[in-house]
């Protein structure tokens, strides 16, 4: 760990990195700054408490200069060293209380879809385990232990790793951990099967038969039923859509799960949403509130149209996946794939690649034919 003598010019060349890091202070043992990957600076004072070392914030760089700092930290470290000073409360440094914290702190970062489920995750997974223990005592093997008592539910396991090491990362940060002691880092996931499921055209008729069936009393759920396929937009893109987002033959969604991005509509896809009548500011306005309508009710009308047209293990989500892998049949490349499907990385794209398998097949027999002659 880096010891320089801490000054203003010092600190202000320190630049951030990808994870938090700290450089202690040569002229005053135990006392340095830390520099979180956002770029703020705080100073910390580190020190043996009745046997174990303890960490506390002493202030943020921004807002307190060094002279100020390294004061404070002389009071703090004496004041810990004499016990008159623990570098939290018992009660602060409780997993569930930093759980909180954290949560409440990256409410303005998750979207409000991800945030509740990782309040479920925490709720149902992680608080039953580490509820009621010091955050700075739990360690790696402990996390194996929980980790492996999920074997039974392996998704939920998956899931919730990540939420853990959040918690644990930011507890570093705030220095109620030491750096680099995330003990989730470099435990392996599950292995678990893909769910990809895609339609063949069979089905896709069998499917549009029954939806055709029932346009006349459920247009709109067949409507969104028929442009997530011709889209390969998810279940909350289009419930969610206002007049407002289509435009130009473009859908402009605002706040996507990759963030904003466009969606490029076929003709099919515009005379759907051109035929519908528009009573407010949603596609599909909900009849009593000020809203769309809720997955809820799309997802009552979809297990009745699966049944009837034999597609009892069919989700709505894999009509997403079937509008890729079609695409990819008719010779589409993966990069244009993941344009439209919203994708951030190609990478995610390429799970479909094996629905190509007969383009495959072809491909190579044509190169051998060239090359084998």
């Amino acid at each position: 760990m880096p010891r320089t003598t801490l000054t203003v010019a010092r600190i202000e060349r320190l630049r951030p990195r990808k994870s938090s890091y700290d450089v202690r202070d040569a002229k005053l043992r135990g006392f340095g700054v830390r520099v979180m990957p956002t770029g703020r600076k705080r100073f910390f004072v580190q020190c043996q408490h009745r046997g174990e070392r303890v960490w506390k914030i002493v202030g943020d760089a921004g807002t307190m200069n060094i002279d100020e700092a390294r004061a404070s930290a002389v009071e703090a470290l004496a004041a810990i060293r004499r016990g008159e000073e623990a570098p939290h409360r018992p009660d602060e440094t409780l997993f569930e209380a930093v759980a909180a914290t954290v949560f409440e702190r990256h409410a303005r970062l998750w979207k409000a879809g991800t945030l509740n489920v990782n309040r479920s995750y925490l709720r149902c997974q992680i608080l039953p385990h580490f509820a009621g223990r010091q955050i700075a005592d739990i360690d790696r093997q402990e996390v194996r232990n929980w980790f492996a008592s999920l074997r039974a539910t392996p998704v939920a396991a998956d899931r919730s790793m990540p939420v853990l090491s959040v918690i644990m990362g930011e507890a570093e940060t705030m220095g109620m951990r030491p750096e680099g002691s995330n003990p989730c880092r470099g435990i392996r996931r599950y292995r678990r099967k893909g769910r990809e499921r895609f339609l063949s055209d069979e089905e896709i008729r069998r499917l549009s038969a029954r939806l055709t069936a029932h346009a006349a009393r459920s247009s709109h759920q067949v409507a969104i039923v028929r442009l997530l396929l011709l889209t390969g937009c998810r279940r909350s893109e289009i419930l969610t859509l206002r007049w407002s987002d289509y435009r130009e033959g473009h859908l402009f969604l605002r706040d996507s799960k990759t963030g904003p991005r466009t969606v490029w509509l076929s003709q099919p896809a515009r005379s759907i949403l051109d035929r519908l009548e528009r009573k407010n500011g949603w596609v599909f306005p909900a009849p009593r509130t000020d809203g769309p309508r809720n997955k809820v009710w799309l997802d009552m009308f979809w297990r009745r149209v699966r049944a009837e047209a034999g597609l009892n293990d069919v989700r709505l989500h894999d009509l997403r996946h079937t509008n890729a892998s079609f695409a990819l049949r008719q010779g589409e490349t993966v990069l244009a794939i993941a344009r439209l499907l919203g994708h951030r990385h190609p990478q995610t794209t390429l799970k479909y690649t094996h629905a190509a398998d007969p383009m495959m097949h072809a491909a190579a027999e044509t190169v051998g034919a060239v090359l084998g002659s």
